[in-house]
């Protein structure tokens, strides 16, 4: 975590008419390490606080032309974080409940004692400390764990986060491939974020969906158009390559994009230029593409939809992301995510899941990936009425599975049944005994006692 930047030293503004109160006041508060400045009246204090700012006023209520009241509201509207301390000689109720509802944190007494000045500055001076630290980790959070988020630590992931790691410091153009919702624009931000951090300043991130884009705008989105171009080109237009400068393009839905416009997409990866619509001369660019589909592109390209050029072009680093129903075991780690996510943007008070509505969260079969969840999650926690989010809180639709693992009460049962299924998937992509024993992080010797024990069916080895 980065290290918090020191707190400047206080600001101190007083105003009051009274020369002696005004000296005293400010050579106390000078050697009590605080930085000092004092004006007699409230005009020169409003025009002084408008060029600088400062942590705390003693105002006096008494003042020539503006009274304390008005320098308090016209204070606190140039910079509603100063806190102001009305002084006064008599204090009522009445103009006690004025000041205050006017903004005042506090109030002097005539004759003023100089140790409960201290104490009362020092005291809000703390309070904006608290306050200063409070936003501080909350940007932290927020940079180190921030609202969009890449979650899961099964093998898959594991093996995609080496991936990302390795890609992000270069500038090689990066393939996305996985069903929709699988969080291939997530990952794509991650490397951008990892990109970013590499180089030590911020870049631009662009999204364009390409598939929601009509085929003859988008080669002028993408690639921006000259004046006159087209009806109703009346000025120069920068694309969005232009506009992301070095930093990353993520393209979506790529298959979707026409051959016209693969073919200008190829030249910006090749040549790093791009040619505007209506354009002679080609325009340098630098920034980084990022694509992505769930479509198969070896078939796009056997059909002749996808050109065979920009398929190679992009194979050079690709990324699978897996479904979701093929790494349940990151289900609970997503549903704390998204839980912590949705109760924050909503105000509520839900931390968790039930045992029965995790067993449901965990039989589901999660046709629309980590979007489906995240939605299941949304929705829960607004209907969610308790600390934790029940069954009748989930969509109707995650209704149980017969037979399934999950919904096993006997803890001893469910995890041989989900052990069973989890080697057989591994054994399904994994043929080879030894990979298998490796990604399950078991010893050979183990692997082949547990295909006799829980009975998993083999094919013959040659």
């Amino acid at each position: 975590m980065a290290t918090r930047p020191p707190t400047p030293r206080a600001q101190i503004l007083i105003i009051d008419d009274e020369p002696i109160i005004r000296a005293t006041l400010a050579e106390y508060l000078h050697q009590e390490g605080f930085a000092v400045e004092v004006v007699a009246d409230g005009e020169a204090a409003v025009e002084l606080a408008g060029r600088k700012r400062f942590d705390v006023a003693l105002c006096d209520v008494n003042l020539p032309g503006m009274d304390g009241i008005e320098v308090l509201q016209h204070l606190l509207q140039i910079n509603p974080e100063t806190f102001v301390l009305l002084i006064t000689a008599y204090a009522t109720v009445e103009n006690a409940v004025e000041a205050f509802q006017k903004g005042a944190q506090d109030y002097l007494m005539k004759p003023i004692l100089l140790d409960e000045v201290s104490n009362k500055i020092r005291r809000l001076l703390a309070l904006r400390d608290l306050r200063q630290e409070n936003q501080w980790l909350r940007r932290e959070l927020n940079r180190t764990q921030p609202q969009d988020a890449v979650v899961g630590r099964s093998p898959q992931m594991r093996k995609l986060y080496d991936l990302v790691r390795k890609v992000a410091p270069t500038r090689s153009t990066v393939l996305m491939l996985g069903e929709s919702g699988t969080g291939k624009e997530l990952l794509a931000r991650e490397i951008h974020r990892l990109s970013n951090e590499a180089r030590g300043y911020e870049t631009r991130f662009i999204a364009v969906n390409c598939a929601a884009i009509p085929h003859e705008m988008l080669e002028n989105q993408l690639f921006g158009h000259r004046k006159g171009a087209f009806t109703g080109a009346d000025r120069d237009s920068a694309g969005v390559f232009v506009h992301a400068g070095a930093g990353t393009v993520f393209l979506d839905e790529i298959a979707e994009m026409s051959l016209a416009v693969q073919a200008k997409l190829l030249r910006a990866i090749e040549q790093k230029e791009i040619l505007p619509v209506g354009a002679d001369e080609p325009i340098q660019v630098e920034a980084r593409i990022i694509a992505a589909t769930n479509k198969d592109l070896a078939k796009e390209v056997e059909a002749g939809r996808f050109r065979e050029d920009l398929f190679y072009r992009f194979s050079v680093v690709t990324f699978r992301l897996p479904p979701l129903r093929d790494r349940r075991e990151d289900i609970p780690e997503l549903v704390d995510f998204c839980i912590a996510k949705h109760a924050r943007a909503l105000g509520k008070s839900i931390n968790g899941v039930t045992h029965e509505a995790m067993q449901l969260l965990l039989s589901h079969s999660w046709r629309g990936n980590i979007r489906e969840l995240d939605n299941a999650i949304q929705r829960a926690v607004i209907l969610g009425e308790g600390p934790l989010i029940t069954p009748e809180d989930l969509p109707p639709d995650l209704c149980p599975q017969q037979n399934d693992p999950f919904l096993i009460d006997d803890l001893s049962v469910a995890v041989e049944r989900f052990e069973r299924m989890h080697i057989e998937r591994i054994l399904r992509q994994t043929p080879d005994k030894k990979e298998a024993a490796r990604r399950l992080n078991i010893g050979l010797s183990s692997l082949y006692r547990k295909i006799e024990l829980l009975g998993i069916p083999t094919k013959s080895e040659t």
